[in-house]
């Protein structure tokens, strides 16, 4: 049997392709290390064990899935039919056995997958709409989908870091957190410095900021709200200070 390829030749989608089917292995890997009575462990994210979190990313491929069938046929299949139904479902995924948890994640994985696969060329650039209301061409289901799993592959508190991220998402992580910090006005003379490159983002125009600055991995746990572990904080006349809480990003 020939294997099936994209249907897609653009590169830059072909690119982002990859890194999220590469965050996807990355999260399987770090799930399959954990044992079944692990399940039940906390993750990083308050309120919600590691069961939440795999059931969260097996349900978020899913949704995923109907926006690219979307993209596909024109029917407009929402992620959600609301933030209630998408929250109930994760609490009741929550309590699946141990084996039906693992497979709903490798299931809807590879649905989602082989949805994108088979998208014809021209559906790519088709609009659908997001669970915040946003309307995007069917190429940011990629994105949203790559975000979802190198994140909480780190939430699931089994040994993986900001560091295990590759450089590329957690720069378009950075800009897209500090880009909703500036939509709601939260980024007011906040300035955020990333020391190992060429990279400052925030309240670029005030005069006066708090600086939070530290490496790229670093940084961006800090602003995905995940600890403010490697960075560091300068304030007005001051030159260190305790490192602010960062703004909500979603």
């Amino acid at each position: 049997m020939v294997a099936r390829h994209d249907q897609t030749t653009d590169p830059e989608l072909l690119a982002a392709l990859l890194q999220a089917r590469r965050g996807t292995a990355f999260f399987a890997r770090k799930l399959n290390e954990l044992s079944d009575t692990e399940l039940d462990g906390e993750s990083l994210l308050p309120g919600w064990t590691r069961r939440h979190i795999t059931a969260h990313i097996g349900y978020n491929a899913r949704a995923i899935a109907r926006l690219v069938e979307w993209a596909a046929t024109g029917v407009e299949t929402p992620m959600y039919p609301s933030t209630e139904v998408r929250d109930h479902e994760i609490n009741f995924g929550a309590t699946l056995s141990p084996i039906a948890l693992r497979h709903l994640f490798d299931h809807s994985a590879v649905h989602l997958n082989v949805e994108w696969r088979d998208l014809p060329e021209d559906a790519w650039h088709h609009t659908v709409r997001t669970i915040q209301g946003r309307e995007v061409p069917a190429t940011e289901t990629v994105w949203m989908r790559s975000r979802e799993v190198w994140i909480h592959a780190v939430d699931l508190a089994n040994g993986a870091t900001f560091h295990d991220i590759p450089e590329p998402v957690l720069e378009r992580l950075l800009k897209d957190i500090t880009g909703a910090w500036h939509t709601r006005g939260t980024d007011k003379d906040l300035l955020v410095k990333v020391t190992d490159r060429d990279l400052t983002l925030g309240d670029t125009a005030s005069a006066s900021p708090t600086v939070v600055s530290g490496p790229l991995p670093a940084v961006v746990g800090w602003a995905a709200g995940r600890g403010n572990s490697g960075v560091t904080a300068a304030r007005p006349a001051a030159t260190t200070g305790t490192v602010p809480p960062a703004p909500k990003w979603i």
